[in-house]
């Protein structure tokens, strides 16, 4: 396998016609540079220069590999200039994964401020349905950073972003929908919007709704987590959702539960994340929208 030093000492000794002016021009001794082309030219199956008395000049061969040395050069060129830039946060790409939910409710003003600032660095948004989802993809490297619930015994740098917190959404003329805080027991003989199997939000719907003493019916399951409060305020059930979904000019009911339910958030990476990581993990912390204003406002 021909190598890039290689490719390039046959580009100079041919741009410059003569070995001794290219060995100059390389830093290396004339005999290394010999070396290196006759084992570029066992490797290539032939001769790519002819020497002759006071230049050399390329072989049909040499010819017919000079075009793809100079081509993957410079293909070499770029890569290391990509690496510059993106060390420097000038381009690059990232990959970010995170649970539906707070790719709808959190990381949009993130997202915005990213690309403001970093407009020359694409994100690959990479959004699962369960927690546990997200750390096997995180462990598994399919992603520089996770944005979602707090990990447990995570080995590398963790972000805790704030507590996240929960609300019962009903229509706006529900007769519940001015009591105040709400206990989940009060909705047992409801019909509930509930989430789509393998959602995370379902679960913890679940686990509410058993510590309250009730399993919860199902009156529709949604497959896009966006749908549940729209649903709910539509007058098809009660649903529990994080409160950052909620959008601004909701015309539902918006509740606190009794007991509150809360879970904290965190952005986290492998142990030795790169400074474009760094980078957008700095920037989650200081812009994610765990809890909105026109939601504290609602709650009171």
């Amino acid at each position: 396998m021909a190598t890039l030093r290689q490719l390039e000492y046959l580009v100079t000794v041919i741009d410059t016609g003569s070995f001794t002016r290219a060995a100059e021009l390389l830093h290396v001794t004339q005999p290394a540079l010999s070396h290196q082309i006759r084992a570029l030219e066992r490797t290539m199956g032939g001769p790519l220069v002819e020497r002759l008395p006071r230049s050399i000049r390329p072989t049909p061969l040499g010819r017919a590999v000079l075009p793809h040395a100079r081509a993957t050069l410079a293909d070499a060129e770029r890569l290391r200039s990509a690496a510059r830039r993106t060390t420097g946060l000038d381009c690059g790409e990232l990959e970010v994964a995170t649970v539906y939910s707070i790719g709808l409710g959190v990381l949009p003003p993130v997202l915005r401020a990213w690309h403001r600032q970093h407009p020359g660095v694409r994100v690959r948004l990479r959004e699962f349905r369960h927690a546990d989802e997200l750390r096997a993809a995180m462990a598994a490297g399919q992603a520089d950073l996770a944005v979602g619930p707090l990990p447990e015994d995570w080995d590398g740098p963790v972000r805790e972003l704030g507590v996240e917190e929960f609300v019962v959404v009903l229509a706006a003329d529900d007769p519940r929908a001015a009591t105040g805080p709400l206990p989940l027991h009060a909705l047992a003989d409801r019909p509930w919007v509930h989430y789509a199997p393998g959602n995370g939000l379902g679960e913890i719907l679940d686990r509410a709704c058993a510590a309250a003493g009730f399993t919860p019916r199902s009156a529709v399951r949604a497959e896009q987590t966006a749908a549940v409060p729209l649903l709910a305020a539509a007058g098809l059930g009660p649903a529990l959702v994080p409160a950052n979904i909620v959008p601004p000019g909701f015309d539902g009911a918006v509740l606190r539960p009794d007991p509150p339910l809360r879970r904290p958030l965190a952005a986290w990476t492998r142990a030795r994340p790169d400074p474009l990581t760094t980078a957008f993990a700095d920037l989650v912390a200081e812009r994610a929208c765990v809890l909105p204003e026109h939601i504290r406002a609602l709650l009171g």
